[in-house]
Parts: structure tokens; sequence; C-alpha cells
């Protein structure tokens, strides 16, 4: 029969008299599940619940600890609001694992692949392909069980490629300045380039997981050095890659830390696929460990502070009992730094004391803080050697002494609460260290101070020091941050997710307005975006916090503050080459654009749909140099049917969006005529209108990519007109044929009217003294605020008045008027309405998509459908843009190689044209969303 009190009945309650009773009987925390989650921390190194990834992806163990569930940050399509999405279940990692109980995930540095790891040291790995909710499994854990295998520290290797990166902003004159610098990546890396991660077992093994370029998976192992064998048993192992090799520490059931410094040798260590020779099997580069420094040891007693007769201000350093205290967490901290060679401080060995719950009651009178973090430095001193030694001859006049490294005990911080994580977030720059009662402490990982708010209005180093914090929140168990730490998952014991989203007053504090706190927050928030940027990382996190919590003039001085900060020549009136290749410029138009998306049926602000027609013009600038390099040196099919079809809608499209700029200008010039002999009545009057059109033809940036466009038309006309096309192919060809040759309006013509707009806005600027140096600063206000500078009014008089009336007689205006725009959906008419309510584009082929497609088809027609699709070439699926809603579909994988390389090299493969992220689209019952996608 169990005991009253470990059903955990309050006796107190029975009584009625809660002070009655001091039985010192074992009090429920706050927190539910607390005590069972220290002592799972207490046990085993390994046991990350939730994770989120930099792609945007949130893994989780769900509930039932065989089940692994995703969900991830959107844009609501009805309402345009960003929220946290319903759970989808990886369906492939319960089926790999067979129902064991799942321990601890991890993403590796690019956030695609996704460790998972279950409580018998079974270890699987799994890759994002085409959406973060569905995964291809890339290697299966192995089938024996074991306990000594347990995981409890992994390390994923990165990947060898630098990025930009951005140290701080501060105060110049002013204005904020941002300290860009490029930082090398830190190795050990894999020749190949290819997905290896490091882990260590209770054991005392050290493994290195790896993948070579077939795509198969190998693995070695070594014993890490102990020095006796009743301490090979290990709880703990932190790993973090340095420019010298893997810095290891590990803790013991002995409660003892180790440090090792681990090298990975590769043979050979460049691995070049042209050079291995064809006829006989590749020779894949084979990795082996090299330790140095190994076996530094240090005891783990706990100080603490004891008060002698009650007098606080009379402290002594003594120990407080071990066996009251256990090692809950082990991290090694990698100061960061300005510097391109990446972080010269030397580490920080942090391991984290707590005494558990159930424990505390038993010691009444030896009780001290919940939680006690202890720190380590480690540093280089000069062997030593016995006096005797110097009496002894050696042949050597000198003898080099090599130093040693020690870890030096740093003054230990208290915690009254438990400390339930300790995470590097904002690149580095922050030390978040998460309680049992949800709040969440900032430090400097440099000195560890705390951070409590700007004390320095003019320097900014991240969220956390500009004034961002989070709010008390519900307690939960385990956190993880997003990409740029701007909001945060916690799960809790019944495994439900609750969203978390930093906060700032913005200088609003007590009805006064501080303006140095809202710029610095401004300048925060563009320094993570920034880095975000340089870092390749998925940015939806700021995105939530800039939709939430600022105003639209917040936001503009937000976008602002990106251009100067990447920074960005808006001038793009020469090198317009320069715009192909810019890695910054799509995300500036993405965020801008998503600033202003409503949801999917409703339009977009003015400011937004500049951005989103200028993303979609790079789209199509873009295809046609891709398709004219990727048809070259192309075997058998060179003219692939599926890509000749995403021409012929995006050359649909290109021409109609020509058309509708044209359209509009027509439209603009007769509304104006009666006022373009009055200057100042000219003036007045487009200060009050907003006209899409006029924008994109007065920014170089979108000229210009009208101008890629018709270059593009014109060779796919000249260029494929004697190919020789059959079967598809050839239809597609002759659609895109017969649509350039039905257009009202002629490529050269229309090349004519945008070099009379181009000469319009030269004359403009020379007439206003803009030379090349002042030319940004319209163009600037031209994307941003998508407003008409003053210093091109007349270029719009000029335009109006001279280069429309010269286009009249080279075009068909009455087929241009009559014409249907409202596919195109910038329009706010009552056709462009219905057509966003009723029909959908795919963003990327530029064409309709049907209403039976296979993701949507639920019930009895539901396998027929997908057989029919598979035997298309694929599994036919929907896939929608979390940031603009937009959907595209087709066949995974593509039917063709082309069709592959073509998707996969404009970057379209795991994001839309606006660079947010895929996610498959499922009808309720469909079963489709999170099973495994291709082949394994």
């Amino acid at each position: 029969m169990p005991l009253m009190m470990e059903d955990g009945i309050n006796v107190d309650d029975l009584f009625g008299e809660p002070a009655s009773l001091e039985l010192g009987l074992p009090s429920t925390t706050s927190t539910k599940g607390l005590a069972e989650r220290l002592d799972e921390m207490r046990l085993l190194g390994c046991c990350q619940k939730i994770a989120w990834s930099k792609l945007g992806c949130i893994a989780y163990i769900a509930h039932d600890p065989s089940k692994v569930h995703v969900r991830y940050l959107q844009c609501q399509p009805a309402d345009g609001k960003w929220t946290l999405s319903d759970e989808t279940p990886l369906l492939p990692v319960t089926e790999a694992h067979g129902g064991t109980a799942l321990a601890h995930l991890s993403w590796n540095e690019s956030g695609s692949d996704l460790a998972v790891v279950d409580l018998s040291g079974r270890l699987s790995v799994y890759s994002i392909p085409i959406a973060l909710n569905s995964v291809n499994g890339l290697r299966a854990p192995s089938f024996e069980p074991d306990d000594s295998a347990q995981i409890v520290g992994m390390l994923w290797l990165n990947t060898q490629r630098s990025v930009h990166a951005f140290y701080q902003a501060a105060k110049v004159q002013g204005r904020w300045a941002y300290s860009p610098y490029r930082r090398r990546p830190i190795g050990p890396f894999h020749p190949a380039n290819k997905a290896a991660l490091v882990y260590i077992t209770r054991s005392g093994m050290i493994k290195l997981l790896y993948q070579n370029p077939d795509g198969k998976w190998d693995e070695i192992s070594a014993e890490l050095k102990n020095t006796s064998y009743s301490d090979r048993l290990l709880t703990h192992a932190a790993l973090v890659a340095t420019q010298t090799g893997i810095l290891v520490a590990t803790y013991s059931t002995c409660q003892t830390i180790r440090f090792y410094r681990v090298q990975i040798i590769w043979n050979p260590p460049q691995y070049d696929p042209a050079q291995q020779p064809k006829q006989k099997p590749p020779q894949f580069p084979v990795p082996s460990f090299r330790f140095a420094h190994c076996k530094v040891e240090t005891s783990c007693n706990v100080p603490g502070p004891v008060r002698n007769n009650g007098d606080p201000s009379d402290e002594l350093q003594q120990p407080f009992p071990n066996s009251l205290y256990c090692l809950t967490r082990l991290d090694i901290i990698l100061p960061t730094s300005d510097n391109a060679a990446g972080s010269s401080a030397t580490p920080w060995i942090v391991a984290t004391f707590s005494i558990l719950p159930q424990t505390a009651p038993d010691h009444p009178h030896q009780q001290g803080p919940s939680s006690i973090i202890v720190r380590w430095q480690l540093e280089s001193a000069p062997l030593t050697l016995h006096p005797k030694f110097d009496e002894v001859t050696t042949k050597r006049n000198s003898m080099q002494i090599k130093p040693k490294a020690v870890l030096r005990r740093l003054e230990d911080i208290f915690c009254d609460r438990y400390v339930l994580s300790i995470d590097h977030v904002e690149y580095a720059n922050v030390l978040a260290v998460t309680h049992d009662d949800s709040s969440i402490s900032f430090y400097d990982p440099k000195t560890m101070a705390a951070f409590n708010g700007v004390d320095d209005a003019s320097t900014v180093t991240s969220l956390a020091q500009a004034g961002f914090h989070y709010s008390p929140d519900t307690p939960a168990l385990h956190i993880s941050f997003s990409p740029s730490a701007c909001a945060a998952v916690t799960l809790d014991s019944s495994g439900h997710v609750q969203l978390r989203v930093m906060g700032h007053s913005y200088g609003a504090d007590n009805g006064l307005y501080d303006e140095n706190k809202f710029s610095a927050a401004i300048a925060s928030l563009t320094l993570a975006f920034c880095r975000g940027c340089g870092s390749e990382v998925n940015t939806d996190d700021i995105l939530l916090i800039l939709t939430r919590q600022l105003s639209p003039d917040a936001q503009t001085s937000f976008i602002n503050e990106v251009y100067r900060a990447l920074p960005i020549n808006c001038n793009f009136t020469v090198e317009q080459d320069k715009l192909m290749n810019h890695p910054y410029i799509p995300r500036c138009l993405s965020i801008q654009a998503a600033l202003g998306n409503r949801g999917k049926n409703q339009q977009r602000s003015f400011a937004s749909s500049v951005s989103w027609s200028i993303l979609q013009l790079r789209h199509a600038s873009i295809l046609y140099p891709f398709f004219f390099q990727y048809n070259k040196g192309m075997p058998a099919e060179p003219h692939d049917p599926d890509v000749l079809r995403m021409v012929l809608g995006n050359t649909k499209w290109a021409l109609d969006f020509s058309l509708y700029v044209l359209d509009q200008i027509f439209d603009l010039a007769d509304e104006f005529e009666d006022v373009t002999s009055d200057q100042e009545a000219f003036s007045q009057k487009l200060k009050s209108t907003n006209n899409l059109s006029l924008i994109i033809l007065l920014s170089s940036m979108s000229r210009a990519f009208l101008r890629f466009i018709c270059r593009g038309l014109r060779g796919i006309h000249a260029g494929y007109a004697s190919a020789p096309l059959t079967g598809d192919g050839r239809v597609y060809y002759s659609e895109i044929c017969q649509a350039l040759g039905k257009s009202p309006a002629a490529i050269d013509a229309y090349e004519k009217f945008l070099a009379g707009v181009d000469s319009a806005v030269r004359h403009a600027y020379h007439s206003a003294g803009f030379g090349d140096a002042e030319r940004p600063g319209p163009e600037k206000e031209l994307l941003v605020s998508a407003r008409i500078p003053p210093a091109l009014v007349t270029a719009v008089s000029t335009i109006l008045r001279q280069t429309v009336p010269k286009l009249r007689e080279d075009v068909n205006r009455l087929d241009i008027l009559e014409r249907d725009y409202s596919w195109l959906g910038f329009g706010s008419d009552h056709r462009t309405e219905l057509f966003r309510r009723t029909r959908a584009l795919d963003i990327i082929k530029k064409t309709q998509i049907r209403l039976n497609h296979p993701a949507a088809v639920a019930g009895p027609k539901q396998k027929e459908v997908q057989a029919m699709a598979a035997a298309a070439g694929g599994q036919h699926l929907r896939r929608r843009c979390v940031r603009c809603c937009e959907v595209s579909e087709g066949s995974y994988p593509p039917r063709s190689v082309l069709a592959f390389r073509m998707i996969f090299k404009l970057g379209y493969l795991r994001a839309c044209i606006c660079c947010g992220m895929w996610v498959l689209e499922s009808a309720a019952g469909s079963g489709e969303v999170g099973k495994q996608i291709g082949p394994s």
C-alpha cells in the first residue's frame, strides 16, 4: 500500500489550518513537473525537448514521448496576423525509433538537419527538403539498445562558409553607424561539406557520425582518457567548436569535471569530386581523433554564503554539503568577438548546481539558494618542475616546457529560483538564463554583467542590452529561443507549447517619451535583422515584433535603418547588373512587403504593393538568364516541358504587368491633362496621388528589372524560333510566341518607352543638382515610403506630357484598356477581389492552380488522385509560404533533372520568391503533411 505522502497530499489541508502543523513535509512546487524535470537534468545531459531551428522550424517531443511534432510562425491568410501554427506530427521519427521514448533534439548550424536521440542512445537524422512540416530520413537509428550508449553531450560540425556579421551599432553625430565584418567559419569541417556531428556517451566514448559524399553514413569512436574505471560513467558533457579544435568538458558520477581538447583529422584533408577517378571506387575522406591537453580536473564543492549570528554584513564562504546539490547542466561559453578570426577570449566552463525540491526539506537548517551557477575560466599556466630537476645535467642548453591548461574558479552566481536553461543567443552576444518561475535574465557573456535596460543609449550590441525583455508568463519546463531571440517557445509537462514574445516600452515610460530609448530599440531590431540576413537565418521572429508592437511610422523608421545598415545603394541608374546577385535586396523588399500584408483576400497597403511587385519583377528577371544558362549543354531533351511551362506562365505575367503599367500611366496622363501647364497645381495633385505604376517607373531598381525582362523576352523569341521542340515543349513554346506576338505593345516599343522614362529621370536629377552621391536619397524614398520625392516631380511632368503621347501611336490603347488584369492581384476593383477569393495562382510558375489537386482531395477519391500524381512523376503537393501566404504546387521530386536544377538554383526549393519558408498544405484528414517526402 503506498504511503499518503507519495501521492502529494497536503496534510495541512486535512485539518483546515495551513499554519497549524510544521512537519517538514515536502511542499509542492509552483511549476508542475519541476521535480521530475530537475531529476531528468541531473541524470542525463542531453534532454532538450524543444528546439527552434534557424530555418524557422520548431520541433518538440510530444506528451507521448515517442512522437515529435513541429510548428512554425506563420502569417494567417485570413487576416494577415502572425501566430504560431498548429502542430504537425513527424511520422517518420516515430516509425524509425519503434515507439521508444525520445530524449533529445538538436538542429545543425543551418537549421536544415535534425538529430533525434532516444533514451537508449539511438540517434537518427532527418532533413527538411521542401517544407518546414515535412522531413526526409537521412540516417536511421541502430537497433541495439544499450544504457551505456546514452548520449550525454552533442555538437554538430559547422559548415565551411564565411558570413557577414555585425558587431554593434554606435551613435555617431546623431545617426547610428553599424559595424559589419566578415566572420570566417569555425572548424573542424567535413571536407565534402556534408553533415557530421560529434557526441559523447555515458560510458565515456566520443564518436563522430558523418555522411559520405554518396549519402551513406559512417562512424568512428575513441575512448576519452579517464583516471579510474569508477569515473568512466558520465552524466553530462559540453562541446564547443573553436579555431584550435573542439573543447570538451565532462562531468562524471564521481563529481569531477574534466576538460579535453579534441581535433578531427581528415585523410585526405580536402575532397574534390572532379578529381575522383571514374573507373575505381571513389576514395572518401576518413576522419580520426587526436587529443590534446587532457585530464584537467577540478573538484565540484559548491560554496555558499553562511552568515554568522544573522549579520548579513558578516559572511564566510563555507561549502554547502555536496549531497544537497546536484549538477543539472554543463555548458562551455565562448565570449563573442568583433573580429573576423572569431572569438579570441578564453572560454568559460559553466556548471549549474541545483538542490532538488524533494531533497531540500530533509535539511531545513542547511538550505541555500535553489541553484548556483559555478564558472571556471580556461587558462594557460607555466609548467613548474621540482627544484631537483635543475640539478639534472642535460646535453641541451635549454629545454622548452609547454604551458599547461588550468581551470580558474570565478565568482559564483546564486539564484533563489531554479535554473532550467542557459542559452547562448543573439549570435553569441547574450547569455540567457531561464528560471522555473518563467523569468529570463540576460547577461553579457564577456563579463557576466546583467543587462537591465539601456545603460548606454549610444551603443547597442543586442536586443537585451537595448531594453528588450520577456514579461512574466506561465511557468514551463523547457524553452527554446528563436533564431534572433525575439521570441521563445516553452513546453510544459503536459506537452503544451506556448509562444513568448519580447517586449519593450519604446521610450513610453509613465507617460513620458524617451527618444533615446526608442532609437536604441529600433537600432537593436535593425542589428538583429542585419545579422539574420548576413547569416542567411530566418527573420520571421523579427517580423512578429514589428507587426505586433510598432506603428506604421515606427516600421518605416526601422526599414530606413535597415537600408542604411546593410548598406544598400538604391540608385541603379548605372551598374544595373549588380541587381541580379545582390544578397540583401530581396530580403529588404520581403520584409517591407510583409509589413503591409493584410491577408490573402485583402489588398496590401500601398507601400507593401510597391515592394511586392518589385519582388515579382525580380523573379521574372532572374528566371530568363537561368533558363538560358541551364539549357546549355543538356543532352537528349534540353527543352524540358515543365520548365517551358514555368517560362510560359511568367511570360504571360510579365507581359500583362507591363501592360498594366501602361494602362495606369495612360489613365494618369488623362487625369493630369488639366494641370500640366500649372506647375504648382500639378505638384499639389501629385502629392495626393498613389499610383503603383508611376512608382515602378520612377524607381531605378524596378525600371532595371523591367529592362531585364524585355531582354529575356527578346532572347526567347529570337533564340528558340528554330529549336527542335517536340510534344508538350513545342506546345508551350508556341504559346510563348503567340503571347508575344499578340501583345498590344511590342517589346521594342516598350523598351523605347523605358528609355524615355530613364531620360526624364536623369534630366530631373541633373536639374535638381543631384549627382551620383545624392541620388540614393530620393531613390530610397521611392522604395521605402512609396512617395515621389520633390526632385522627381519634373520627371513625372515630362513623362505625362512628352513620353506618354509618343507611345500612343506605337501601342493598341483599346486592347490595353480592355485587358483583364485581375489575376495580377494589384487592383482594388471587384474583379480582382473576386479572383483573390475564388482562385489561386502559383507564385513561381504564374499558372492558375486547379482546385482538385491531391492535397486538397479527401474522401473516396483521395487515393485515386494521389496514385495518378505519383504515376505522373512524383507526389503532387501544394505548398504555402508562411510569410506572403501565396501557394505553389507541383510534383516532388520533379519529373526531370532540369526542372529540379532550375528550382534549386533559383532558391525556391525551401523558400518562396519573398524569402519566406514553404509549408505543405493538406485538407483535414488527408494525412499527407508530416510524412516523408521523397526517397530516404
